[in-house]
């Protein structure tokens, strides 16, 4: 069953769920004590609870988690209504006018084809709305892996970016070359800012080559748990604490997990 609140066509389901939320903030003392600010940590789990459930293609879980993104949504939107700030309708109005105006070569007469025009044009189109820098939009909260990926793409996507793949990479390799010269000369607030210099300029070439850093560390941390817990099982089968054994007898292990993982 559809109908309208508010002027707004929703769901039944949707207006069962949202008027459970305004009862929460009503009745429950928990629910009734969170604020916006208390609530972001959690927002910040919800939102790495789904990544990690799409990267298991674990539909099932997926499902209770978009459920729980979901809720944090109408959790902000009540408390913003009852701050007399916005209310979910003007949420679903903002999104709905942004993504018809962010897609003219959909709802207007804009031609293209693929989908970096597309994302030229959303820039772009962002610019036009009163943003004073490309850069804008990109959230510090972001893991700053990500955050650097956003930044490059960004200042790609108006023409600043490498044209040839060596020329990235001679990058990095002078990023490293100037971490060492700061090694060498004891300077820790410069090997500090060469040492970032480096990881930017590595994620830099990972993005050039549609590599993913974020997802490439985290693919290298699960190898790294898998290796070192088989170097404690490995310990715990001679009967041992893994503080009692020594590095070589570690490196023996970890060399045996290669083969493995």
């Amino acid at each position: 069953m559809i109908f309208h609140i508010r002027g707004i066509m929703k769901s039944k389901k949707f207006e069962d769920l949202l008027e459970i939320v305004h009862r929460l903030r009503k009745e429950c003392p928990w629910d009734r004590a969170q604020t916006m600010e208390s609530l972001k940590p959690q927002t910040l789990e919800e939102a790495y609870e789904v990544i990690e459930a799409i990267e298991d293609k674990n539909y099932e879980e997926l499902k209770k988690e978009l459920g729980d993104l979901l809720l944090h949504v109408l959790f902000y939107s009540s408390i913003a209504e009852e701050e007399n700030n916005f209310n979910i309708d003007n949420v679903i109005d903002s999104v709905k006018e942004k993504l018809i105006r962010r897609h003219p070569h959909v709802f207007g007469d804009t031609i293209a084809e693929d989908k970096e025009t597309v994302k030229t044009n959303w820039e772009q189109i962002k610019l036009n709305e009163g943003r004073e820098s490309i850069l804008e939009g990109v959230p510090r909260s972001l893991p700053n892996l990500q955050r650097a990926v956003r930044l490059q793409e960004k200042a790609s996507k108006v023409g600043f970016d490498w044209e040839k793949k060596e020329d990235v990479w001679n990058k990095v390799v002078e990023e490293i070359e100037e971490m060492k010269t700061a090694e060498r000369e004891n300077d820790a607030i410069a090997f500090e800012q060469e040492m970032g210099d480096v990881f930017f300029a590595l994620t830099n070439f990972a993005r050039y080559l549609n590599i993913n850093p974020e997802e490439a560390l985290r693919k290298t941390n699960e190898k790294f748990i898998r290796r070192f817990q088989y170097i404690e099982k490995q310990v715990k089968k001679q009967g041992k604490k893994i503080y009692e054994v020594t590095l070589n007898e570690m490196d023996k292990h970890w060399n045996e997990s290669k083969s493995l993982f």
